[in-house]
């Protein structure tokens, strides 16, 4: 019998032995895509096509094994390599090899303002999928942050279209070149956690395609994403994870995309609209209640794409041209990353990649205030950079200075080769000077809640740091939110917009204290400060994975000068933001339909249009030195319908020290037959000067760039007339301004 084997197992490989053309077109990779595609679908069955069209794992597909083509194995992203989970349950497989580098959140890449930056993280993170045998990574994030109790809003990359465009773009490039694809989530108008898994959302056909849908045109169009997740949320009444509109008729008939659509995790909901409207794989099904199978005896066959679609196609009932286009499109994504023999082996060099980690986080910490008023005399300059010269004792207090950050917040929660925390780096840097105090008590477990942390363990650690800072030179409070639920986390949405776990006291008590104190807000969203008038210094350092200490005392002490600037904005109160003024019928919904009123002014565009000032704008970051804005040039008054006009400025670094700086441009319609935005960005440059040095930053723009959607023609369209051209330093801080008329 063994010889037998043996001999079957030599009669099949012996064919392709020997010259190239003996191997079937479909493994010859020197074919064309197309043609491979088109003769591995004439050799397989049809119970073979269905079969890949769902899981057979909680993260792994199948293949098609009677012809040696092998599934696909996904990882959570978009910030590191996820673990190894369990094959059939949500729990983690108990691996001891699987650890990774967990890269900053991406709103801190967002932050940076830099597409160099993301294209060395997609890089990096593809090197560790690829090492990892991973051939989708589930990222990167690219929905729009709407309101600021979004739970899931550090795993996006902020509030403007154009921003996240140009920052995801990149991200992609590098994973993809690794032979891993980005699988581009969560498409589309996933914008709130709560009641994510029905909730439908009404928009309007403008707020659609100018604010929630160009950050995934740009990944597939000119990142060439090879996959993309649906949503959980419904999109006018029907799921998007089988949504005709936004899957079939804009994703692949509209943009002509080429790609695999996955759906997110328990996201698939009916057979025939999985079949009809646009999804290629199934994943995550953990039950079927509406055919009484309960979670704990589900099977993978018995998924909406599997045991009932095969039962549709084989009465007629179903087109096969349906599972004949998913099995194009799936094994597209197969030949490209699972059997593509020539892509790089990868690699898990943690020294390398936390040097990126590093890098990035830097560039992205964002400098929101650093002023000298209120100090008291003694104080001759800002607390940012810290002399060391100058104190004697400093004072670090906040929990999320020993917190572990990159774990808990849902399927973006990372197992880590190592994390260094915040208060280990500033001891590595003022040594004895360091002294530490907790302050303040965030809950026992990931899901305790605000309300369930002790008061009188708040209060006693309140007066612990109050007294401690008393007798400190300098105080530096590491706060903000943490990956509890209820905070930055996955299913939930925050409660409040203010600090939780009686930070806002705690403040409170260390200025009454001491005036004397450097704010690092460690958090993936924007938060309430009532303080902000007495908080001298104030720094936005979002998560920032394995080096997240070292990453904030490089910025704290000097040794590299803030450039981030924020990628959302910061309302003074809740309130004020857009989504949040009409009351709970734009957010968070009746927990059937949520209306996005606000409609295109989202972010800056709401606070711009209404003159409501933000505490800090979209854009905003300071610098440890200073930059000078010259007169700004047009090339020409005019441009003419498919033409282009330039614009230039010059930036100088008046400061003593060498620094970076984006340059941000935004455009206005003066005057247009629809409601438009007081401004736009639409360019922005991030430019590297030393002290004394000057530069002249130029920018093309297109009749593109001044197009608004029109719902009625249902195309983009642009009005001549006058055009206002913005140049700041951000949304708010705006130097030059220069106009010219589309004719």
């Amino acid at each position: 019998m063994k010889t037998k084997s043996i001999f079957v197992a030599i009669s099949f490989f012996v064919p392709f032995i020997g010259a190239k053309a003996q191997l079937p077109a479909y493994m010859d990779e020197s074919q064309p895509m197309e043609t491979r595609i088109n003769d591995a679908i004439s050799r397989m069955t049809l119970e073979e096509k269905v079969a890949i069209c769902h899981a057979n794992s909680k993260f792994n597909t199948w293949g098609v094994p009677r012809l040696g083509i092998p599934g696909l194995q996904m990882s959570d992203g978009p910030h590191g390599v996820r673990e190894e989970m369990d094959w059939s349950q949500w729990k983690t497989a108990g691996w001891t090899n699987d650890s990774c580098t967990a890269f900053p959140a991406l709103t801190c890449l967002a932050a940076t303002w830099n597409p160099e930056m993301a294209w060395i993280y997609g890089k990096a993170i593809g090197e560790e999928a690829r090492y990892r045998n991973k051939n989708v990574l589930l990222g990167p994030g690219v929905n729009i942050y709407r309101t600021p109790l979004n739970g899931r809003n550090f795993e996006y990359m902020g509030e403007d279209p154009y921003l996240s465009s140009v920052m995801c773009v990149p991200y992609i490039k590098g994973v993809q070149e690794n032979g891993v694809a980005c699988c581009v989530k969560h498409f589309a108008l996933n914008n709130q956690e709560k009641y994510r898994w029905n909730i439908s959302v009404e928009v309007s056909d403008r707020a659609l395609h100018e604010i929630y849908l160009p950050a995934f045109k740009s990944a597939v169009q000119q990142g060439h994403a090879w996959s993309l997740m649906g949503a959980y949320n419904q999109i006018r009444g029907t799921h998007a994870c089988h949504n005709p509109l936004t899957l079939q008729k804009i994703l692949k008939d509209g943009w002509n995309w080429d790609g695999a659509a996955v759906s997110d995790w328990d996201g698939t909901h009916n057979t025939r609209e999985a079949a009809l409207n646009g999804l290629d794989i199934e994943m995550g099904t953990a039950s079927r209640k509406d055919k009484g199978i309960g979670f704990d005896d589900f099977t993978f066959d018995q998924s909406y794409l599997a045991s009932d679609y095969l039962d549709l196609l084989r009465k007629g009932e179903l087109p096969i041209s349906t599972v004949d286009e998913k099995a194009r499109r799936i094994l597209r994504l197969i030949f490209r990353t699972a059997m593509n023999t020539r892509k790089p082996l990868g690699n898990m060099d943690y020294a390398a990649h936390s040097a990126v980690a590093r890098k990035i986080g830097t560039e992205g910490i964002v400098l929101l205030k650093n002023s000298q008023k209120g100090l008291p005399k003694k104080y001759t300059s800002p607390l940012l950079p810290i002399n060391a010269n100058l104190y004697s004792h400093i004072l670090v207090v906040g929990d999320n200075a020993t917190r572990r950050l990159t774990e808990g917040g849902g399927s973006s929660e990372l197992k880590v080769q190592h994390e260094t925390s915040v208060l280990a780096a500033l001891k590595e840097i003022y040594g004895d000077k360091i002294l530490y105090t907790r302050g303040y008590a965030p809950g026992k477990t990931l899901y305790d809640r605000v309300e369930e942390v002790p008061a009188e363990l708040t209060d006693s650690l309140r007066e612990t740091a109050a007294r401690m800072a008393r007798e400190a030179d300098l105080v530096i409070f590491v706060g903000g939110l943490n990956k509890n639920k209820h905070q930055d986390c996955e299913d939930a949405d925050r409660l409040t917009y203010g600090l939780p776990f009686g930070q806002p006291e705690l403040l409170k008590a260390l200025l009454e204290a001491n005036p004397a104190v450097v704010t690092v807000l460690m958090s993936g969203n924007a938060v309430e400060l009532p303080q902000v008038a007495d908080m001298p210094s104030i720094v936005q350092a979002w998560y920032l994975g394995s080096e997240a200490g070292p990453a904030v005392a490089d910025i704290l002490s000097g040794k590299v000068n803030p450039s981030g600037k924020l990628p959302f904005s910061f309302p003074v109160k809740l309130e004020d933001c857009g989504a949040n003024s009409f009351g709970k019928e734009t957010y968070p919904g009746d927990g059937k339909k949520v209306e996005y009123k606000e409609d295109i002014l989202v972010g800056y565009r709401w606070y711009d249009t209404k003159n409501i000032p933000a505490l800090f704008p979209f854009g905003h970051g300071l610098s440890y030195t200073q930059f000078e804005y010259g007169k700004a040039t047009l090339s020409s008054s005019t441009m003419q319908a498919g033409g282009s006009v330039t614009v230039s400025v010059s930036v100088k670094n008046t400061g003593k020290c060498d620094g970076k700086e984006v340059v941000q441009l935004y455009i206005g319609d003066d005057k247009c037959s629809v409601m438009r935005p007081k401004k736009e960005l639409k360019k922005f440059a991030k430019i590297d000067l030393k002290s004394g040095e000057s530069q002249t930053v130029s920018f093309d723009i297109t009749e593109k760039d001044l197009q608004f959607f029109d719902d009625k023609q249902q195309t983009w369209t642009a009005e001549p007339g006058k055009f206002t051209i913005y140049i700041g330093s951000s949304s708010a801080d705006i130097r030059r301004k220069e106009s010219f008329t589309l004719l």
